[in-house]
């Protein structure tokens, strides 16, 4: 970890996360890279979920400070850092059901007035999710589990970010359904998405990553290449079992 605040894309130092009186982050240190793919793995409880909260601003952080493109984000509304380009694709996908596909993809683009940028970004969605396209006028709540989840994550393309941050993408959905997600997350970072990862399919995530973070209540307990950690003893017996 950099002493220098700012040296990374994106760095947490030291930040302590509650929910009232309940420290969910106990001194997290972690960073990104532009380019990346990160991956925070952990079970269930274990801060995950309040780590990317904190960094899009649903959470304010106690102690601590948090750096994003050279700017400290650390006490900024969630408006605001998505407004500098941190989309959060939460856990369970939370679309809009009763609104079609192509409201909730324009929901995404609320800081887009250019109805030509509006209209590049959903050919751009498309791209990675065909599926969208065919199903534009039907809403959201009438679709399977991995449309949704499609959905979820093109309705974050739409703000056109500079870090994506995918919570879960995988829970609730069939194998195969998971392989295209991940393959998806993959073409994108490609493409050059820095993307932050929260799975609790440790050794899909570790698959496509470049690196990852262990968390267990609310500490980092392990951090490395994922190779390494695939090949980790506490981890496998942890989360690869």
């Amino acid at each position: 970890m950099a002493d220098e605040p700012g040296k990374h894309y994106l760095e947490l130092k030291n930040i302590e996360s509650f929910y009232g009186k309940i420290r969910a982050l106990q001194g997290i240190d972690l960073y990104v890279d532009q380019g990346e793919i990160v991956t925070l793995i952990g079970s269930n409880g274990a801060g995950k979920s309040t780590t990317l909260k904190s960094i899009s601003g649903q959470v304010t952080p106690k102690e601590g400070f948090i750096v994003f493109d050279g700017k400290d984000i650390t006490k900024n509304p969630a408006h605001v850092n998505a407004y500098m380009g941190i989309a959060q694709v939460p856990e369970g996908r939370r679309i809009f059901p009763r609104l079609t596909v192509r409201e909730n993809l324009q929901i995404g683009a609320f800081a887009e007035r250019n109805k030509k940028v509006i209209a590049e970004r959903m050919a751009r969605v498309f791209g990675y999710f065909p599926r969208l396209k065919e199903r534009l006028d039907q809403k959201g709540g009438t679709m399977s589990g991995g449309e949704q989840q499609m959905l979820a994550i093109g309705r974050a393309l739409m703000m056109k970010p500079k870090l994506l941050m995918l919570d879960e993408p995988s829970m609730g959905l069939a194998p195969i359904v998971v392989e295209q997600i991940f393959e998806i997350i993959k073409e994108m970072n490609k493409e050059g998405m820095t993307i932050l990862l929260v799975e609790q399919n440790a050794f899909q995530a570790l698959q496509i990553a470049n690196r990852g973070y262990v968390i267990q209540t609310g500490n980092i307990v392990l951090e490395g290449p994922c190779n390494e950690l695939l090949s980790n003893q506490q981890v496998r017996e942890a989360y690869l079992a």
